[in-house]
């Protein structure tokens, strides 16, 4: 996956802000209306509405509307995409610290030989 993958930019643009990350941690207990949601939050309903929008346009959750009543629920997929590029950075992290001790260690030797 590339550093400037256009599916990842709205993921990590939206999980800039607390609180989406908020809301995306309260839904991976499970579904959720959009008031039980908001209910943490010191903000009014029209302004928690954007940070769904941002969300939902992200991908990172879908709603259902029944009624009066919407319902939000983990687009665990679309996480995971981020998830992958982040163990793809570990990964090449710890392949350059391996080379890097390996650097280190041959020239630990090369000077104990002199």
């Amino acid at each position: 996956m590339e550093n400037n993958s256009p599916r990842l930019d709205p993921v990590f643009q939206a999980l800039a802000d607390p609180t989406r990350r908020a809301v995306i941690g309260r839904l991976g207990q499970g579904p959720a209306t959009v008031s039980e949601l908001a209910e943490p939050f010191s903000m009014g309903l029209p302004a928690f509405l954007k940070h769904i929008t941002v969300l939902e346009d992200a991908g990172l959750i879908g709603t259902r509307k029944v009624g009066r009543v919407r319902t939000c629920t983990l687009r665990e997929d679309r996480l995971a995409a981020a998830e992958d590029w982040f163990q793809e950075q570990r990964d090449l992290w710890a392949t350059r610290y391996d080379q890097l001790d390996d650097l280190i260690e041959t020239l630990k030797d090369t000077d104990d030989e002199t």
